[in-house]
């Protein structure tokens, strides 16, 4: 069956999985960019903001590169 050619019913179905991965994708650009700012690292930032992956590489920078723990994704 191709998706293409069913009047949009087909795409339709994807609809609410499109909406949650940008949500998620939102989520880890926002936080990820913000922490990024209050460090001063304009590359990363540069990075993080032109490259879309889907929250992948902002996950990397937050846990692997800034080495924050769950509960510090929040604090100031």
């Amino acid at each position: 069956m191709n998706i293409l050619n069913t009047g949009g019913a087909g795409l339709a179905a994807f609809g609410p999985w499109v909406l949650l991965l940008i949500v998620w994708s939102l989520f880890w650009k926002g936080l990820a960019l913000w922490h990024a700012g209050r460090r001063g690292e304009p590359w990363w930032f540069v990075i993080m903001l032109v490259i879309n992956t889907v929250g992948i590489l902002e996950i990397i920078y937050l846990f692997a590169v800034c080495k924050l723990g769950f509960g510090e994704l929040f604090k100031k």
